[in-house]
């Protein structure tokens, strides 16, 4: 399976923004293995904003070693400082 840091190895030359057969290109370009084609042949036909956009529309996440339970927990334990928060001592 391809790995995110694989997607963005292959893509680190393309100029952004790119349309999905620009970014196919690009990693047959550069030698890309089958398994980082296929992912990135399936992605939808839309224009790109830069690397992390295409690997995340791939399915593949940033950081796979991190279950789901411990992403919730890290959300909620992220301090969330809000404006009115901010102005409620004011």
């Amino acid at each position: 399976m391809a790995s995110y840091s694989d997607v963005l190895q292959y893509l680190s030359s393309l100029d952004y923004p790119a349309e999905k057969a620009d970014v196919v290109r690009e990693a047959e370009r550069e030698g890309a293995p089958p398994d980082v084609l296929k992912a990135l042949r399936a992605l939808p036909p839309v224009d790109y904003a830069n690397g992390n956009e295409v690997a995340r529309s791939a399915g593949i996440e940033a950081a796979p070693e991190v279950g789901p339970a411990q992403r919730a927990a890290q959300a909620r334990d992220k301090q969330h400082n809000r404006v009115s928060q901010h102005l409620r001592g004011l």
